[in-house]
């Protein structure tokens, strides 16, 4: 049996970004490490994450860091995929962005669009899509205001319904990172090693719910 694919799309919070530390959460810590760990040989989880990533936007202060820009090639290198899943927003909430909830959801509407006319699955069929909501950030640090996000907690928590709306629109699988996984306080902005955990376990059902797989 061929493996599926799984390319795992997203942010610091996918590279595995230490809050403590600015290091990087090994591998069999991080949550596609630990999908998986949990799906087993069936399946090649493949990370794709990069610190800074947003969905659509250009940092002024970051080069390489628009997801939109780099998908396409992305999807080519790692065809055919089963599936995809996208976990990006945080970075958009940086306050010189300026953009509300709705319009970072709209970012991954675009990104999901582009996923699913890439020809990029089996057979050159589209890959399956599965949206992750990435969790609230907590109570501002002094960390998290040099990186610009400023008081956007309240946004933040906005995220999760936006994607909701955006998932029922375009017929998508949608999963929110935030009702099992927090951001570190530390710094209010990175998930700690115990989410990583959770998140990554919480996402075996979703996965195969997504790619139409029977549930035990």
């Amino acid at each position: 049996m061929v493996p599926l694919t799984i390319l795992c799309y997203g942010d610091s919070n996918t590279y595995g970004y230490i809050a403590d530390s600015g290091g990087r959460f090994p591998r069999d810590v991080r949550w596609p490490g630990v999908l998986q760990r949990a799906l087993g040989s069936e399946y090649v989880v493949i990370e794709e994450g990069l610190p800074g990533r947003t969905t659509n936007w250009d940092d002024p202060f970051d080069v390489g860091r628009n997801g939109r820009r780099y998908l396409t090639p992305c999807l080519a290198s790692h065809a055919p995929i089963d599936l995809v899943i996208i976990m990006l927003g945080t970075n958009d909430l940086k306050r010189y962005f300026r953009v509300t909830a709705n319009e970072i959801a709209l970012g991954v509407g675009a990104l999901a669009d582009i996923v699913v006319g890439s020809g990029c699955g089996p057979d050159g069929k589209p890959p399956s899509v599965l949206i992750v909501a990435p969790p609230p950030l907590g109570e501002a640090t002094k960390r998290s205001a040099l990186w610009g996000f400023g008081d956007a907690r309240a946004e933040s928590e906005k995220l999760a319904d936006h994607y909701a709306t955006l998932a029922e629109a375009g017929n998508l699988a949608m999963f929110d990172a935030g009702a099992v996984a927090a951001v570190d306080p530390v710094d209010g902005v990175h998930l700690d090693a115990g989410s990583h955990r959770t998140l990554g376990t919480a996402l075996v059902d979703e996965v195969k719910r997504t790619l139409g797989q029977s549930l035990p």
